[in-house]
C-alpha cells in the first residue's frame, strides 16, 4: 500500500496527539503506532503537569527550579516558552475534557513534587497521563481527516538515501519524505508519503533491565532519526526515577515495566527509610525526600551499595489514611494486590531507568536538523531538560512543543516548502530467511538490557563505559547481520533500535568526561564547567 499524505505522525502519546489536533486544522494526517492506539508512556505518567497556578508562585520561579534541575544545560528560551505558554495549554486540555483533580472550592488541586519551591502540579489523582490520553484520543476521533492506524511499526525514514542520492558535503541538507511502515496483522510494509513528518515516539527505558517505560518504549525514534542522520544530543543523561515498586520475583521486573510510586506520594510527605528504619537523605541533601532525581536515586543507589540490600523503604504510614486513599488511590489499589497496605506498610522501592532527557536535537519549533522532519514529546532534545528533568516538565514540553511545530507546518504548507521527489520506491524486501530465530532474538534483547543496568547505569565508570561499548559493537554486528538475513517482525525491529539506542547511550556518556546531573562518573566526580557546559552531540558518520 502507498499513501500520499500532508503530515504523518509517528506516535500516539501526549505530543503526537496534540500536534495531530492542531494540525488537522489545515492538513490531512495520518497517525501510526505500534501498539494499541492508548498505548504509550503518557498512559503512565502518574504526577502530572508542572504549570504557575497559584497565587504563591511565578513564572520565574517555575524557570529557575528548572535551570537548577537541569544542572547548566538547560536552554533557558526553552524553558521561559513552556513555563509561559504552560497555563494556556492545561486550559485546552480542560477544554476537550481532561477532568484534572480540583479542591472543594473549585480551583486546581496542585501538588508538590522534588525540585519545585512551589505546589504546581496538576493531576488527575494519580492517573494523570491515563486521564490526558483518554480526553486527547475522545477529540481526535471527532475529528474527520485525521486517520490513526494501530500495529502499525515505522521502521525507517525515507530520505535522499533510498533514492540513491548521496550527500556532497555536511552542509548540504537531508531531507525527509515520509516513512516505510510495517503493518503488523497483515506482515506488509507500506510506503508513506508525507510533506511534514513528526517523530513522537516517546522513550527509549526498555534498553534497561529495570524501567518504569512499558513494553513498548525501545527508543524507536531516536534509532530511526539517527540513521536517517539527524543530530543526537545528551543521550547519557537518562533519567532513573528513585521509586519504582520492588517486588521480589525480580525476575518478572526485568520483562515487565516496574510499578511507579509517583514523586508526588515524596512531595505529600512520604519518608525514605532504610530497612533499619533510619531515614538518610537529609545526608544527601538539604531539601532530603524533595531533592531532585538524580540525587535522590543516587543516594538510595549508595545506601543499597553500603548495605548490601536489595531495596529501601518509602514510608506514608505517619500520614491521614484517608487522605492517602483519596490522592493515590491507583497506587494504593496496586500495591494492595502486592499485599502492602501503604497506610500500614512500608513500600519496598528501588530506582528504575525512567525517561531520555536527550534526543533529537531541535529548535523552538521542533525542527530537527533534517528538513521537514519534526520531533516533539520524550524522544526530542529540546534543551528543556538540560542534564536533569525537574519532575512533570514533561508533559508540559510535549504540549508546547507540539503546539509550535503545528504552527511551523502551516507555514511550510500554506507556502509549500517541500519538494517530493517522483522516484520514492516502494519497499523492497531482500531478506531470504522465512522466520528469524526468536531464542536470538530475546537473547540479545536481554543482554543489551543487562548491559545498560551494569555498566551504564546510575554510577558509570570508565572501565565500564569501554566494557559497555565493546560489547555494544559485537552485538550491533550480530543484531545487523539478523535484521538482514529475517523477515520483517516486530521483534526484529525493536531489537534493531535497542541496539542503536544502546550505543548512543554509551558511546555519549563515553565523551562526557566529568559528573553533571544525571551522568556521574565515578573517574570524573565533578562538573567540569570549562569543557563540558555543552550538550554532547553526536551524528551518524555514514550519511
Amino acid at each position: 500500500m502507498r499513501v500520499e499524505t500532508d503530515v504523518l505522525i509517528i506516535g500516539s502519546g501526549i505530543a503526537g496527539l496534540r500536534f495531530a489536533i492542531e494540525v488537522s486544522k489545515f492538513a490531512e494526517v495520518y497517525i501510526v503506532t505500534k501498539k494499541d492506539k492508548a498505548e504509550s508512556n503518557t498512559n503512565y505518567a502518574q504526577g502530572g503537569i508542572a504549570s504557575v497556578f497559584s497565587s504563591d508562585d511565578n513564572f520565574d520561579l517555575h524557570i529557575k527550579d528548572t535551570l537548577i534541575a537541569g544542572d547548566g544545560l538547560c536552554n533557558k528560551e526553552a524553558v521561559e516558552l513552556i513555563v509561559k505558554e504552560g497555563p494556556d495549554e492545561i486550559q485546552k486540555l480542560i477544554e476537550i475534557g481532561t477532568q484534572f483533580s480540583t479542591t472543594p472550592n473549585g480551583k486546581l488541586d496542585l501538588a508538590k513534587e522534588g525540585g519545585h519551591s512551589r505546589s504546581r502540579i496538576v493531576h488527575a489523582k494519580d492517573l494523570t497521563g491515563y486521564e490526558i490520553e483518554r480526553a486527547l484520543l475522545k477529540k481526535i476521533s471527532e475529528i474527520e481527516n485525521i486517520h490513526l492506524l494501530e500495529n502499525h511499526f515505522a521502521i525507517d525514514l525515507i530520505t535522499e538515501h533510498h533514492i540513491g542520492k548521496k550527500r556532497l558535503s555536511k552542509e548540504e541538507k537531508i531531507h525527509c519524505w515520509g516513512a516505510y511502515v510495517f503493518d503488523i496483522q497483515r506482515e506488509e510494509v507500506h510506503t508513506f508519503i508525507s510533506k511534514i513528518t513528526l517523530l513522537a515516539t516517546g522513550g527509549l527505558g526498555q534498553a534497561y533491565l529495570h524501567t518504569t517505560n512499558p513494553p513498548i518504549a525501545t527508543g524507536d525514534g531516536f534509532a530511526m532519526a539517527y540513521r536517517a542522520g539527524a543530530i543526537i544530543g545528551n543521550m547519557e543523561f537518562v533519567q532513573f526515577h528513585p521509586t519504582a515498586l520492588y517486588e521480589s520475583d525480580s525476575e518478572n521486573r526485568s520483562t515487565n515495566p516496574a510499578f511507579l510510586i509517583s514523586e508526588a506520594v515524596r512531595g505529600f510527605g512520604a519518608k525514605l527509610r532504610l530497612k533499619s528504619g533510619e531515614e538518610f537523605m537529609h545526608k544527601y541533601d538539604p531539601r532530603g525526600e524533595l531533592a531532585p532525581r538524580d540525587i535522590v536515586a543516587r543516594a538510595i543507589d549508595s545506601e543499597l551499595k553500603k548495605s548490601g540490600d536489595n531495596y529501601v523503604y518509602l514510608d506514608l504510614t505517619f500520614k491521614n489514611p484517608d487522605e492517602i486513599k483519596e490522592k493515590f488511590p491507583n497506587i494504593y489499589r496496586k500495591c494492595l494486590e502486592k499485599n502492602i497496605d501503604i497506610t500500614k506498610d512500608l513500600i519496598p522501592v528501588i530506582p528504575a531507568a525512567h525517561y531520555a532527557c536527550g534526543g533529537v536535537v531541535t529548535d523552538l519549533n521542533g525542527k530537527t536538523s533534517i528538513e521537514n522532519l519534526f520531533a516533539t514529546g520524550e524522544v526530542a532534545m529540546t534543551g528543556v531538560h538540560g542534564a536533569n528533568r525537574l519532575a512533570s516538565n514533561s508533559l508540559l514540553e510535549a504540549l508546547v512543543f507540539s503546539k509550535k511545530a503545528a504552527i511551523a507546518c502551516k507555514q511550510i504548507i500554506e507556502n509549500k516548502l517541500f519538494n517530493i521527489p517522483e522516484s520514492i520506491p516502494d519497499w523492497i524486501d531482500t531478506s531470504r530467511l522465512s522466520s528469524e530465530e526468536k531464542i536470538l532474538i530475546s537473547q540479545s534483547r536481554h543482554e543489551i538490557r543487562e548491559i545498560l543496568w551494569d555498566y551504564v547505569g546510575i554510577v558509570r565508570s570508565n572501565e565500564r563505559l569501554r566494557r559497555a561499548l565493546r560489547r555494544c559493537q559485537l552485538i550491533y554486528e550480530e543484531v545487523k547481520y539478523m535484521y538482514n538475513e529475517s523477515r520483517i517482525s516486530e521483534e526484529i525491529l525493536e531489537l534493531r533500535n535497542l541496539i542503536e539506542v544502546a550505543y548512543l547511550i554509551t558511546y555519549s556518556a563515553s565523551l562526557r568526561k566529568e559528573s553533571r546531573g544525571l551522568h556521574y562518573n565515578i573517574d570524573y566526580p565533578f562538573k567540569d564547567d570549562k569543557n563540558f557546559l555543552r550538550p554532547t552531540l553526536v551524528q551518524n558518520p555514514l550519511v
